[in-house]
Order: structure tokens, then sequence, then C-alpha cells
């Protein structure tokens, strides 16, 4: 059972009209759903925003075996034969304190297509882990309901529409990730032509898919390394476990399931490591992905580290993520006495100067 409310209001900005809305979707009975099945959604009912129906999906038991441990919700434009120009913010909210939680913002315009897969926002499943939801400390879930809110922003313009004078021929989504993905599960190791080795543990791979992803990877395999016919890479300064997130994230498009499995501060730092990796080697999805994911863990214990890293890896989304955070914080003292803080003056004391500035500009606004 769910319980849907809808306001709307049309807005003006300098590049013309846009029209707003924020859906709150209530959840009742969340224990009963937990276990629905995988690729089991719940939908929200619909509600317009510039001139355009929309809803949420919400899957309690992920999407796919990919994004085990994760629940996942999405924005659905619903309307037949519809495109729309748009953005978004999907959070769940603290019923108690009725603090929104934003588990995913996308700030700048993006084409929603009713005929295909770009109906949904994100393009991501994992929008928070299972964990994280059901943690009493987090406050989400209140008498077995869970409450997730929907703000979107419709750039407001002639609809597209299309004319069906005959049946459509349906064209599946893209299956290329899935296919890569197999030629790592693959005992033969088929056609694989490159070796890392990392402590003492090794991970083989296809140059050509490295390459493709990466301009770092394509520089060393067609660059200098085919003039040696050097096949074998030792990889220094990293982790075993870092690598094979990092190679399978270029085969797949997506993190690896097992890292749902960490749990607190293993998992912020697992993500640090593959920040530092995606930066290494150029994967800047990658990178997008983990300044996501950090940006929700940002709290006083740790932001005065999140900040260095973000500095020191050209991360600015993440920085003024952790701006705002220290702008906010009720109790700086205790974010001044951490480690972290202490590391940040001593390894990007450049940083300091426009943190005061920013922050400064934040608690003014």
């Amino acid at each position: 059972m769910a319980f849907t409310s809808i306001s709307s209001k049309p807005v003006r900005d300098k590049k013309g009209k846009v029209s707003e809305g924020t859906h709150a979707f209530k959840i009742i009975g969340y224990s009963l759903n937990k276990s629905i099945g995988v690729g089991t959604f719940i939908r929200s009912g619909t509600f317009a925003v510039g001139g355009y129906d929309w809803a949420i999906r919400f899957y309690p038991d992920r999407v796919t075996e990919d994004s085990m441990d994760y629940v996942s919700v999405y924005l659905e434009l619903m309307s037949e034969n519809a495109k729309a120009m748009g953005f978004y913010t999907l959070g769940l909210v603290n019923p108690v304190t009725g603090e929104i939680h934003c588990n995913w913002s996308r700030s700048t315009p993006r084409l929603f297509d009713s005929s295909d897969s770009s109906r949904f926002g994100p393009r991501s499943p994992l929008f928070i882990p299972r964990s994280d939801l059901e943690m009493e400390e987090s406050g989400y879930i209140v008498n077995d309901g869970l409450t997730v809110e929907c703000e979107v922003t419709v750039i407001k313009g002639p609809q597209v529409s299309r004319t069906i004078g005959c049946s459509e021929i349906g064209v599946p989504p893209s299956e290329l990730s899935e296919h890569f993905g197999k030629l790592l599960e693959e005992e033969e190791e088929v056609g694989r032509d490159v070796v890392f080795s990392v402590e003492g543990e090794s991970f083989a791979a296809h140059k050509l898919v490295l390459a493709a992803r990466s301009p770092v990877f394509k520089a060393e395999f067609y660059g200098e390394m085919i003039e040696r016919g050097t096949f074998s890479i030792d990889i220094k300064g990293m982790q075993p476990s870092v690598l094979r997130a990092l190679r399978n994230f270029i085969y797949t498009d997506v993190l690896p399931a097992d890292i749902g499995d960490l749990e607190g501060d293993d998992n912020v730092e697992m993500i640090r490591h593959l920040l530092v990796a995606s930066d290494r080697y150029a994967t800047d999805r990658l990178k997008l992905m983990c300044q996501s994911i950090l940006g929700k863990y940002v709290d006083v214990k740790n932001v005065a580290t999140t900040l260095a890293l973000a500095d020191q890896h050209n991360c600015d989304r993440l920085k003024d993520v952790c701006i705002q955070c220290i702008s906010s914080l009720d109790e700086v003292d205790a974010m001044v006495r951490t480690k972290g803080y202490a590391n940040l003056k001593r390894s990007c004391p450049s940083v300091l100067a426009d943190l005061f500035e920013k922050t400064s500009k934040f608690r003014a606004s």
C-alpha cells in the first residue's frame, strides 16, 4: 500500500519558463515488500509536472543481481510517445525531523524519452545500500514505513510526440556491458593479453577493452609498451581489491556488488581508493560515481579528510559538498580536532583559505 501527495508550481528562470513539482511517495509495510523478488518494483501514483506525467519506482529487492544489497529508486516518465527535458532530485525523508537526505541529484538538464530506457533516471541502480536504509540510526524507516521525495524540474517547450502509423519494432536495451562482463567470467581467459600484478596477486585482462575505456591504458599499451613487447605490468601503490573493482567497472560500467557488503568506514575507505584509481587511469564516470557516494557519507568526523582527497584529485563537486557540510556544522570545533583536519592543514594548506572564504559565503546566503 502506498500514500502519495503532490504539489507543483511554475517558476521562471533566466533561460525561460520551467515547471517544478515535488512528489512524496510513502511506502507502508516495507518489511512485507523487501523480499518481493529481483526486478520487482512498487510504483507511486502518477503526478504531473510541466505537462508530463511522472512516477517513482521503488525496488526493495534490487533491480538485477549486479545491484545486490542495494535498494533502487527511479524517476520514470509515464506520458506516452513523449520527450521531456529536465532534471531532478531523489531523496529519503526523515519523518521525525522532516529533513531530506539527497541520495541522487542531477542538476543539469537531460532528455527523458518515454520510448526507451532514457525514460528512467538515474542510470545507476545504487540508490542506497539496504543496510544503510534499514539501520535504526538513519531514521528513514518508522513504523515499517518510509518516504521517498522527488523534485522534478521540467524545461517547458514544445512536446515531441511520435505519430504511430504502423507497428513499431521493439529494440531491447544494450547488452554490451553484460557481454564484456562475461569475458571476465570465462575460465578459459579467451583473448586476455595483459596481466597485472598487485601485491602477489595477478589479474588478466584484454588490452583493447581497457584502452577503449581509459586513455591512460591506451597510451601505455599502444605507446612505448608495444615497442618493448611488454604485456605484464606490476602495479604499485594499489590494493588488489581496488584493481579488481577498477577492472570490473571498465568491463561492466557498474561497481562490483560485493562493495555493498562492506560496512561503515570500510565502505568509505574502499570508495576513496577507487576514486584515486579512477583519477590515476582517467575513468571519469567512475570518478564521478565515487564522488557521489563519498558525498553521501560526509560527516563531522571525515569531512576534512574527504575535502583533502577532493582537492588532491581535482574533484570540484565533492569539494563543494564538503564545504557546504562544514558551513552547516554546529560543532566546528569537533571537526577541527579531528586527525583529518590536522592532515588537511599539513598537506593542503592552500585549500584552507578557499574553505573559509566559501563557508562564509554559504553562511551569509
